[in-house]
């Protein structure tokens, strides 16, 4: 990624007269003006070539600009030039080259995180998979964090979801798991197991580490965590 001229590498565009620091949570979005939880919005960078690319691990060096749309207003913006524009003020630049697929892009780049996140947490042994065994968890107060895929049976989030309860002593809460935008196909193949349709993370800061990535994703898909529903009181990163 390259650095536009006079500016340090260390920076991000926040979008204020006044540098934040970057241990800061929040950022400001170069589309609306409006500041956010650093996890609800996404990074773009831009390479040697000028090319706009996503961020999503935030690591590329230079610069970056922060959007906090979803994608339903990044197509929209990207259609109608405000992103170029915006993108070209806030990089001091107009040689910049914004790929048509880059609402793709970037859902593509957000899921592939949080995926690669839940296979680092398989790996630790955080992660808990199997219904019988995310039910015994969930019973005796186990599990963080509960998610399901977007295909799975209405009766089996409901044993789950009832077993999650008892076990946080939440009966007749209504909380329920979260319901991921990925289906059993996609979540099998990316853990490497076998017809992954329930997911549960066995302690809080493990599903805080998933949980900024989800909330990411889910709010450019559009669809923002509830405040209590699927997890305990884990706070992200």
């Amino acid at each position: 990624m390259r650095t536009p001229p006079n500016e340090r590498l260390t920076s991000d565009i926040a979008g204020t007269p006044k540098a934040r620091k970057a241990s800061e949570p929040e950022r400001r979005c170069i589309l609306s003006g409006e500041t956010g939880p650093r996890e609800s919005l996404v990074r773009l960078a831009v390479s040697p070539a000028g090319l706009v690319l996503p961020d999503a691990q935030e690591k590329a060096p230079g610069r970056g600009a922060w959007i906090g749309a979803s994608r339903a207003g990044l197509e929209e913006a990207l259609a109608s030039g405000k992103l170029k524009g915006a993108l070209s003020r806030a990089f001091k630049t107009g040689d910049l080259d914004l790929p048509d697929a880059l609402p793709q892009m970037v859902e593509d780049a957000l899921t592939r995180v949080f995926l690669d996140r839940l296979g680092l947490e398989m790996r630790v042994g955080a992660l808990i998979l199997g219904t019988q065994r995310i039910a015994e968890a969930a019973r005796g107060g186990a599990v963080a964090l509960l998610l399901h895929a977007s295909d799975a049976s209405e009766d089996g989030r409901k044993k789950l979801d009832q077993a999650w309860r008892v076990g946080r002593e939440a009966e007749g809460s209504g909380e329920r798991g979260l319901e991921l935008p990925l289906d059993r196909n996609a979540l099998s193949v990316a853990l490497g197991r076998d017809n992954v349709v329930h997911l549960a993370l066995a302690d809080d800061a493990a599903a805080a580490r998933v949980l900024k990535p989800l909330t990411r994703l889910m709010h450019y898909l559009g669809h923002d965590l509830p405040a209590a529903d699927g997890r305990a009181s884990a706070r992200a990163e």
